[in-house]
């Protein structure tokens, strides 16, 4: 497969366009990812494309974990793959770098430049609206996963020291100042001892 500077830059392009539109995470951009690699370059193969994401769902870490193995392959197809020796590790490991870097630049620039430019006008009646209406809708879905994570359990009887436990994360939460860290970290301890 020939691959040059173009296609590299074609790959960026459109990683980063799709990094704008990756509302709910880089996973939901995966069908497009799939029609442009696959379908339209042919730089992958199905089963190079279902197995990155494989993996990388399965590996600990962060969601977006997929983009990297998809550059991963780009790069080992575009140099001849393994058998290619040196060459092909080296534009592996630019796919990675081409691909995360346009995947998580413009939505970083995005969110740090909206964020200063909130800062800069806290006192806008709009910008106050919006943060005033994001608060409880924040709490609320805090909640939410609380609720869900305690009920999750479906044996209020057996179950109560796990209730006890929220609640209370719930009250040092709101009236102290109390990081959360350290309240997950008693909430882990409590859970390895066998008491929640």
């Amino acid at each position: 497969m020939s691959f040059g500077w173009p296609d590299w830059a074609s790959l960026f392009a459109h990683f980063a366009s799709l990094s704008l539109l990756a509302v709910g995470g880089a996973i939901t951009t995966a069908p497009d990812m799939h029609r442009y690699l696959v379908g339209e370059q042919g730089w992958l193969s199905n089963e190079q494309f279902s197995a990155s994401i494989a993996l990388s769902q399965a590996a600990p870490g962060p969601n977006v974990l997929f983009v990297a193995l998809l550059g991963w392959n780009v790069g080992l197809n575009a140099a001849g793959g393994p058998a290619a020796g040196l060459t092909a590790w080296w534009m592996a490991l630019l796919g990675v770098l081409v691909s995360m870097s346009a995947t998580l630049l413009p939505s970083s620039v995005l969110t740090y430049a909206a964020t200063r430019w909130a800062h800069r006008n806290r006192e806008l009646r709009s910008v106050r609206a919006f943060k005033a209406g994001m608060a409880p809708i924040v709490i609320a879905l805090l909640v939410a996963t609380g609720w869900l994570l305690s009920a999750a359990h479906d044996q209020p009887a057996r179950d109560w020291p796990l209730w006890l436990l929220t609640a209370a994360s719930v009250l040092l939460v709101w009236k102290t100042r109390l990081h959360l860290l350290w309240l997950i970290a008693a909430g882990g301890c409590l859970g390895a001892a066998g008491l929640v």
